[in-house]
């Protein structure tokens, strides 16, 4: 769109011939946004990551994975997932996946010695609290990089909410 409304008005029309006339997609602000927010807790998320990735490395650690989720009773109804570290969304989605799994991932650690990055309960718990904040930007993302619909008429009333959320964190902690 945006070469078209230069070509409209001519390049001339616009402060420094239209060289700063650039819309960015509110996607990817708020990709941007998330990605400088997680870049704090980098190590935490790091940890729990080596930690998936371990335990879905090779078919026989998955399979002690799976037996330890029935000595501890834990319905093991999802699949452990890596995520793409150029991509903040695959990691709400590996939280999504590893968190209910918890127990069984801090029990295994301590009997399994290959293991060498056990996270703390700190980072557990760091990882848990900000799952719980991610959810709200995993949903607005899915619905900004929405193909079949405009999102135009969304993006205001999307922003307003990750605003009132935000401020409510601010007083949380």
């Amino acid at each position: 769109m945006i070469p078209k409304i230069l070509s409209k008005f001519g390049r001339s029309s616009f402060i420094l011939g239209g060289t700063y006339f650039h819309m960015w997609c509110c996607a990817h602000i708020l990709n941007l946004i998330l990605k400088y927010g997680m870049s704090i807790i980098h190590d935490s998320i790091e940890k729990i990551r080596d930690n998936v990735s371990f335990w879905v490395g090779t078919p026989k650690r998955e399979e002690k994975f799976i037996e330890a989720c029935e000595q501890l009773e834990i319905p093991y109804s999802k699949k452990l997932r890596m995520n793409c570290r150029t991509r903040w969304n695959s990691t709400y989605l590996m939280f999504v996946s590893a968190l209910p799994y918890f127990e069984v991932l801090k029990r295994l650690t301590q009997r399994e010695p290959q293991y060498k990055s056990l996270p703390s309960d700190d980072d557990w718990k760091m990882a848990t609290e900000i799952f719980e904040k991610l959810e709200i930007f995993y949903k607005v993302t899915e619905l900004f990089s929405g193909t079949q619909y405009p999102t135009s008429n969304v993006y205001f009333p999307k922003v307003c909410e990750i605003r009132l959320d935000l401020n409510e964190w601010i007083f949380f902690f």
